[in-house]
């Protein structure tokens, strides 16, 4: 399915300013402020100043929060992307209510322990944001993610994204039959995105856990699928007109 631009300049815009020089123009802007984060239950608060509000919003990672103060504006990070920013852009810090900067064991075990399948959701997150896609929240169209190709002002989202793991028992408890996978591809076309799953395997090279950590890229592999609806009609070949009419008419 082809990108869905928001306007006649949309793509103009979006090739000008690709999505990976806005993200690492906020990346070594959180670097220079030395930004930390704060641990607040299943979410990460981070304040941010005029510039890196702008670079936050034009970047896609967190949501705003509406507060009083007026020379600061705070963002409210799902799990999935304070990790993200914290292991693999390695542009903030997360600290704890005691005030205390968390490393990465510490925090994969705490988010961990708030969502069951942190570790797959957030594997399926760093994929897709490692290859430049802005990954935003599907609850709104029961699935985990929906991927954008640039900003969501700019295109519609192409991707309606699901993911499963063999090693943790497919936890979501979704397309386990096929009345699953006929709901899911019906609700996807209506709202014109493609499903794709994505389907969280551990290495076998790293079987013994010791050459690097749960939350690294080299301990597990991603595969894509995408899956549609079979359409008889289209994979015909050399059907012709008066043959077409009889395959309607039957």
């Amino acid at each position: 399915m082809a990108a869905r631009w928001k306007g006649k300049t949309a793509e103009a815009k979006a090739l000008a300013e690709p999505m990976s020089t806005i993200v690492s123009r906020l990346q070594s802007s959180l670097i220079e402020s030395n930004s930390q984060g704060i641990l607040s239950g299943s979410s990460v608060l981070l304040a941010a100043h005029e510039e890196q509000t702008e670079l936050f919003n034009h970047a896609c990672f967190g949501r705003p929060v509406i507060t009083t103060e007026k020379n600061k504006q705070w963002f409210q990070l799902c799990l999935e992307e304070a990790f993200y920013l914290c292991t693999v852009m390695k542009c903030i810090k997360i600290v704890g209510q005691n005030s205390c900067i968390k490393n990465e064991e510490e925090l994969w075990d705490y988010m961990s322990s708030k969502r069951v399948n942190f570790p797959t959701l957030y594997r399926a997150y760093s994929h897709l944001r490692t290859k430049n896609w802005v990954v935003r929240a599907g609850s709104q169209y029961g699935v985990d993610f929906v991927a954008y190709r640039h900003h969501p002002a700019l295109v519609h989202s192409e991707y309606a994204v699901i993911a499963s793991s063999a090693e943790q028992g497919n936890e979501n408890g979704r397309l386990k039959v096929w009345s699953d996978f006929h709901c899911t591809l019906r609700l996807c076309g209506s709202v014109a995105k493609t499903l794709l799953v994505l389907h969280i395997s551990r290495n076998c090279n790293d079987c013994d856990g010791a050459s690097s950590s749960p939350w690294s890229i080299n301990y597990y592999s991603v595969e894509e699928r995408i899956i549609a609806r079979w359409n008889p009609e289209q994979s015909r070949e050399n059907c012709t007109v008066a043959e077409k009419e009889l395959c309607k008419s039957s």
